[in-house]
């Protein structure tokens, strides 16, 4: 997966992007907020110095964040308490020269910024923080990058700062400029999983076992926590302009999902009746709107309901906004629309306006489209087309910024991606992906990957021709952009007929050879992707022939990697296929299935359970020879207190070998 890091040397990014943007507008908020507590005069820097070092140390007291972003909130904490000696140095000046203020003043926002993101980290919606794991993780990069430009320019001399506290500071610069925006191998583990729970095509999306790894990442294993997790999301949908609709829809899904592994009815709580507690609204304290009355896409009740092909109700301005951002699908059901005209829902209006009357409900007055929000929307379009014009030029280092920064902006948000797309990006990044530049090279795949995200990119990028590049690259680039072909690979097999173009353009060995001798997160990639490519039968036997089963072995050997059960995933596969089963049926290989199922995780007891009854139902030998390794009493365990999953496949492994005794 895309886990941007600096590509370069390291220097500051100094352009503004459009997350940066947000951020900024975000200080405001947080500005209006802070008055009700602290007011400090624009002129009292001592009040400034008391007020950030405040912030600090109540920062600091924060000791619970969310799994996603643990480590990055207090590695920014950290940072943030290298200030605090600075101030204990100048908190008893009398007077500070003008320069002084300006950088207080200066700092103050940056801090606030990060206040404003470490509080979101930690009471924000959990399954809302992983799925924007990306942007979350650019958003702590821009801070470091805001921080240091802040730092750099330090006026020590003017505030009497020691040597030593000095060398902290610039300590500190160096630390902040040499900042990675890459998650770690448990972000990226936990991205995959989302990414094929949230697929509408993979058979794996109702997967318990993907699941029930998932709500143990997220930590949402408990009443409880899925109690507090449902409140975080209400507050998140209520916020203006909080999430889009797919957004919603995924977030929803997926804790319908957690609710039915505690055997909670799952509900739909975009659906749910919904006190009238909407600014909007006429305020009433007892009154409960009908959930049929409220746009699936705003929550807010329907003015102007009209029909799509799909048979859904909604707003019309909002179902309007979505078909011009590009969508030609239906955001309630994801069906793709035979067409997008839209017909007035006059039956559910004489509804809504009887039900307002006979409950004295006042409508709200429709709002116009503000003409700040079409602005940026203009501007970012325009933004858009520059880049991808700035793409075919002649001039080296503008395609390199231009491509640099259009991969910064397809990792936002789903907006940005269809921006790029309609614009004519694509094919000009596939052009790029063979250009004799290490650096142009990464970014443009990498972009790609971004991009990919959106379904209707995948078909757009493999038709533009991009996988026998991607495979290229693969096979030939540097690191970083090994990785991410790897996982661009992975995100373009979704679609059924790229994972036969994959299979086609020998884009499987290079897989196996980065499994076998990549890093451990070119490890994951590759793993990932070679797995969703194995279930297309050809390519089973294409990842044989390549010699996957060894590496596969070696990392049920290397336990500290944490892929054992990927590796048995694919082994599972594999076994389904004759050559699949001779290469991986040994002896030493029934051992290993039967140690994990004597002594493994739960998760590792149902992967390598299923393994065992796969090899078993085609050959009774392996049966014989787990059998002989005391598989038996471990399977009867299983059967009764195992993963529903393992309990299943247990039991049936139990009928077979019944079976074989009795002939």
């Amino acid at each position: 997966m895309d886990v941007d890091e600096p590509t370069g040397d390291g220097d500051n990014v100094e352009e503004v992007t459009a997350a940066e943007e947000e951020e900024d507008d975000a200080v405001e908020e947080i500005h209006d907020q802070e008055e009700a507590i602290l007011t400090v005069v624009e002129d009292d820097c001592n009040g400034l110095v008391n007020e950030i070092v405040s912030v600090v140390e109540f920062l600091d007291q924060i000791s619970d964040y969310r799994r996603t972003q643990q480590k990055e909130c207090f590695n920014l904490v950290r940072r943030l308490k290298i200030l605090l000696p600075v101030f204990e140095e100048i908190k008893c000046f009398d007077e500070f020269p003008d320069s002084c203020k300006h950088f207080l003043h200066r700092l103050r926002k940056v801090i606030l910024v990060a206040k404003k993101l470490l509080q979101t980290c930690n009471n924000g919606s959990k399954i809302f923080l992983a799925l924007d794991s990306e942007s979350i993780v650019t958003r702590f990069h821009s801070i470091y990058e805001k921080l240091n430009r802040v730092l750099v320019k330090t006026p020590f001399h003017e505030l009497n700062i020691s040597d030593d506290v000095k060398e902290e500071i610039d300590a500190l610069c160096k630390q902040l400029k040499k900042a990675k925006r890459r998650t770690d191998t448990q972000d990226i583990e936990l991205a995959v999983d989302m990414m094929v729970v949230f697929s509408k095509t993979d058979p794996r999306n109702a997967d318990s076992a993907i699941i029930e790894r998932l709500a143990k990442k997220l930590e949402l294993q408990t009443m409880d926590d899925l109690k507090r997790e449902t409140i975080a999301i209400k507050s998140l949908v209520q916020e203006k302009g909080g999430l889009n609709v797919e957004t919603k829809q995924h977030i929803i899904e997926l804790l319908n999902k957690f609710k039915k592994l505690q055997g909670v009815e799952a509900t739909d709580i975009l659906y749910e009746p919904s006190t009238a507690n909407n600014k909007s609204f006429t305020k009433s304290t007892s009154l409960v709107l009908p959930h049929e009355f409220l746009c699936p896409i705003t929550l807010e009740i329907m003015l102007e309901p009209v029909i799509i092909s799909t048979g859904q109700t909604y707003e019309k301005e909002s179902i309007q906004k979505w078909f011009d951002a590009g969508h030609k699908t239906c955001p309630k059901t994801q069906q793709t629309l035979a067409h997008l005209s839209l017909a007035p829902n006059y039956a559910l209006k004489n509804l809504i306006l009887q039900w307002c009357e006979e409950n004295n409900f006042k409508l709200p007055e429709k709002e116009t489209c503000s003409s700040q929000s079409e602005n940026e929307s203009e501007e970012q379009k325009d933004e858009v087309s520059l880049l991808v014009e700035a793409l075919s030029s002649s001039q080296l280092e503008e395609q390199r910024k231009s491509v640099k920064q259009m991969r910064l902006l397809a990792r936002e948000n789903p907006e940005n991606r269809v921006l790029i797309a309609n614009a004519g990006g694509i094919p000009l990044l596939v052009q790029l992906l063979s250009y004799p530049d290490s650096g142009i090279q990464e970014n443009a795949v990498t972009t790609l990957l971004n991009l990919s995200i959106d379904e209707d990119n995948k078909k757009l990028i493999s038709n533009e021709g991009a996988i026998p590049s991607i495979i290229e690259i693969l096979q030939n680039g540097n690191r970083e952009a090994r990785e991410n072909s790897a996982a661009a690979l992975f995100s373009l097999s979704m679609l059924d007929e790229n994972k036969v173009t994959i299979g086609l353009s020998n884009g499987i060995p290079p897989l196996v050879e980065l499994l076998q001798n990549g890093t451990l997160r070119g490890k994951k990639d590759a793993l990932t992707a070679l797995f969703n490519l194995s279930l297309n039968s050809a390519n089973k036997g294409r990842a044989i022939d390549a010699g996957i089963v060894q590496p596969l072995l070696q990392l049920l050997k290397d336990r500290n990697l944490g892929m054992i059960d990927e590796a048995l995933s694919i082994l599972l596969l594999l076994a389904s296929h004759p050559e699949g089963r001779q290469a991986i049926g040994q002896l030493s290989f029934i051992e290993t299935l039967v140690e994990f199922i004597r002594e493994g995780t739960p998760k590792n007891k149902e992967c390598a359970t299923s393994v065992l009854l796969e090899l078993g139902s085609n050959n009774s030998s392996f049966i014989l020879a787990a059998l002989q390794f005391g598989v038996y009493e471990h399977l009867v365990e299983i059967a009764s207190s195992g993963t529903n999953r393992a309990q299943r496949k247990a039991n049936a492994l139990i009928q077979l070998i019944s079976k074989s005794e009795q002939i």
